[in-house]
């Protein structure tokens, strides 16, 4: 007995003579301007390496020697520094980083859930600054998405790169996320732009193309995620007010009233750090009454960010937001002399209240791996006039793991989602349904011979959606179904680094998307004697999107910005669209076939100094050739079953081409700002070219659209021109003036945009 006490006694001596041996080298990594500790921050010393906490803290051992220690965060300068380790001892090293302000290395997370910078990122993806949309005035975030080269959103649905055309309201195939979280609307699958917290953003990142690999159903077309601001070391508080004025239409005959049309607002933003406590507080108030008659907007928002540090390896907390307002109007003009008065019957009004509330929690354990687990429940309230209310709640989970293997530059990030929803609405048969979402994926970034980066990711999903039966308004019988679907997709992706600031990319992605509950089973009417029906039988539309690009980075003395080339090809099978039904007047969601969407992309983004004064631009332009593959012109005879063909070649406008609806094939954006001492001076152009292809039924239902379509064929391309003012450090005052020359233009059929409109703006931080 006494000789094993001694034997262990001996094996404990020798493993702490062992570790004493070892050196330990600990410190802090935060941001040189501020002192904002950096959280997962890379640091690499000899062949070992490890992550920073969320503190910024980092520990790791070594054998004694002398080593090359290099610390590295995307958007920031690396710091590179030789350390002598001696046995036994610990050794502290804090490092304070600087922003890189080259324009290539802006930290990205949308694209792999971990940061990256741009250059790197294996796909297309756009990032907007919140500069530019405070600078720009715009009111909610549809708006300010107009900017970005290849999206266009046509009566608040996304379109990017002619993937999605218009569908009512109902479905998207662009993913509206928040802090990595989706928001879309439960039962329409529809963002509702007044819920983003435009007053507390950090950035958008804009992923085009297929991404469901990563993030589900609803990603088949692309992400629009929006990065909330996080306190700094310095508390901060934002306040804006502005007032917006109509003149009159360039058309006389199109003022209907008698003082003009005005949006009046403001918003205010507090972001502090209480000790452990992260809290950002912002509220946003707006009054519109529109250039549209009958046509209004009032709504209060209130949100907060919360974050607390438990540990330094341990964050909670509990982000919000509220939204309670009204609105009202119309689905078409009465006439093109009418353009903004409704036609009578589609005059609708509404009362709504949205929240979400959104728990989180981070955990690093002590091998450096992340844990997340973060949540959202998203409640909509719809009280509709004409019976078009709805009522829906969102669960949403989440569990993410990420470890890095810093030694050979490799990230895995694998995680399980689960989403529940329950819808009630008179738009559904007036009825309860549910659906539940499972899904579990995992992506894998590597980076070789410091050039190379390559990304792969699986995604699993499940679905079931449970409909309890109804008659329709036509007496159609919709039985009860307990409809189940699982499906697996995939993307590949590689970006490679050829000169020093010559990118190479390229990527296939695949995208899927099941049918939201009001493309399968909405009853309702759009107007006197218009329909819209159920379709119990649609199925889901899958499809994949390939690209190749290459991002050239270029510096022009103090001015610095990348050029970047893209072409794209897409292809959706079963893909989703409302048409009208044979032999009536109503409209319904069906699978249409095949459709293919090839085209490229052109983008030039840079900033810096230009001839000596502060210079942004921001220019795109993207050209979408967007197919039906089946398309047969034929005329349906009496009594026949029509082909997928010609039912695509019935319900268009356009019969000689089989393009798809609601694309315009040239798109050019242009955003260019300068400035001397505290003037600012800028200039947004935007061009979109004729839409070829509507719905033929909106030429027989809308009053004048075909005199109109055929007065306005060669697109619109409109100019909105702005100045500021820096009043004092923290004061600054705007005029904005949009649509400068007074165009008449439309974005969609039957729905006039506004006339000449001028901005009254200022901003005061302290």
């Amino acid at each position: 007995m006494q000789k094993k006490n001694l034997f262990l006694l001996l094996l404990l001596g020798s493993f702490s003579f062992v570790q004493a041996q070892k050196a330990t080298l600990a410190g802090k990594v935060s941001d040189r301007d501020n002192n904002e500790p950096l959280i997962g921050a890379t640091v690499l010393i000899g062949n070992r390496g490890t992550v920073t906490d969320s503190d910024g803290n980092y520990s790791i051992q070594l054998d004694p020697g002398t080593y090359r220690l290099e610390i590295s965060y995307i958007g920031y300068q690396p710091f590179v520094q030789n350390v002598e380790l001696k046995a036994g001892q610990s050794t502290t090293l804090n490092a304070t980083l600087s922003i890189e302000t080259n324009v290539l290395q802006t930290a990205t997370v949308t694209s792999g859930k971990y940061q990256k910078p741009l250059s790197e990122v294996t796909v297309s993806l756009d990032v907007l600054r919140p500069g530019l949309i405070e600078n720009t005035s715009k009111f909610t975030l549809d708006q300010a998405l107009q900017k970005v080269p290849g999206v266009n959103v046509i009566d608040g649905q996304a379109n990017i790169r002619g993937g999605s055309g218009y569908s009512y309201g109902a479905g998207s195939r662009v993913l509206l996320m928040v802090d990595d979280i989706p928001i879309l609307q439960a039962d329409a699958g529809f963002p509702n732009w007044d819920d983003v917290p435009i007053e507390n953003i950090e950035q958008v990142e804009v992923v085009k193309g297929a991404a469901s690999a990563l993030f589900g159903s609803s990603a088949l077309n692309g992400i629009i995620n929006v990065r909330s601001a996080l306190p700094r070391a310095e508390p901060e508080t934002q306040v804006s007010v502005f007032y917006n004025y109509f003149f009159d239409p360039r058309n006389e005959r199109l003022k209907w009233w008698d003082s003009a049309p005005f949006t009046v607002g403001g918003s205010v933003a507090h972001r502090k750090k209480y000790k452990k406590l992260d809290l950002v507080l912002g509220g946003y108030y707006l009054k519109e009454e529109s250039f549209n008659k009958d046509t209004y907007k009032e709504y209060g928002r209130f949100n907060f960010n919360t974050n607390y540090r438990i540990t330094d390896r341990f964050t909670m907390g509990l982000n919000g937001n509220f939204n309670q307002g009204r609105s009202g109007g119309f689905f078409y003009w009465a006439a093109d002399t009418l353009a903004y008065i409704g036609a009578p019957t589609t005059i609708t009004s509404r009362e709504r209240l949205r929240f979400n509330i959104d728990p989180h929690a981070t955990y690093f354990d002590r091998g450096g791996n992340r844990h997340k687990l973060f949540g959202r429940f998203y409640s909509v309230d719809n009280d509709n006039s004409d019976n078009q209310s709805n009522r829906s709640q969102i669960y949403y989970g989440e569990y993410q793991f990420q470890r890095r293997f810093v030694d050979i530059d490799m990230v895995i990030t694998a995680g399980v989602v689960g989403i529940g929803t329950n819808v009630e609405a008179e738009l559904y048969g007036d009825t309860t349904f549910t659906s539940r979402n499972l899904a579990s994926y995992i992506q894998i970034e590597k980076k070789m011979w410091e050039r190379l980066n390559l990304s792969t990711g699986l995604r699993y999903e499940n679905n079931l959606l449970i409909s309890p039966g109804f008659i329709s308004s036509i007496n159609m019988v919709v039985p009860p179904s307990e409809e189940r679907e699982s499906k697996p997709v995939v993307r590949f992706g590689a970006n490679y680094q050829l000169l020093q600031a010559t990118y190479l990319r390229a990527s296939w992605g695949q995208g899927y998307r099941y049918p939201t509950i009001a493309e399968k089973f909405i009853d309702t009417q759009v107007a006197a004697g218009v329909a819209v029906l159920p379709n119990p039988t649609l199925t889901s539309e899958t499809g994949w999107t390939a690209e190749i690009g290459i991002k050239q980075g270029f510096r022009l003395s103090s001015f610095e910005g990348f050029l970047d080339i893209a072409a794209f090809w897409s292809q959706y099978q079963n893909m989703m669209e409302f048409n009208l039904t044979p032999g009536r007047l109503a409209f319904q969601a069906i699978n249409i076939g095949d459709t293919e969407i090839k085209g490229y992309e052109i983008a030039v983004a840079g900033r810096g100094k230009f001839f000596g004064l502060p210079t942004g631009v921001l220019i795109g332009y993207t050209n979408v050739d967007s197919r039906y593959l089946s398309f047969d012109p034929t005329p349906i005879r009496p009594g026949e079953t029509p082909s997928i063909g010609q039912v695509n070649a019935n319900n268009s406008s356009l019969k000689t081409d089989h393009v798809l609806k609601y694309r315009p094939r040239h798109s050019f954006k242009l955003d260019v700002e300068t400035g001397y001492k505290g003037f600012m001076l800028g200039w947004e152009s935007f061009y979109n070219s004729h839409l070829e292809a509507i719905d033929a039924a909106f030429n027989l239902i809308i009053r004048g659209l075909v005199k109109y379509r055929e007065a306005n064929n060669k697109g619109f391309f409109l100019n909105n021109l702005r100045a500021s003012y820096q009043v004092t450090k923290g004061l600054k005052t705007s005029l904005l003036l949009n649509n400068a020359f007074n165009i008449e233009y439309s974005v969609r059929p039957g729905l006039l945009e506004g006339p000449r409109n001028l901005t009254v703006r200022a901003d005061y931080k302290f």
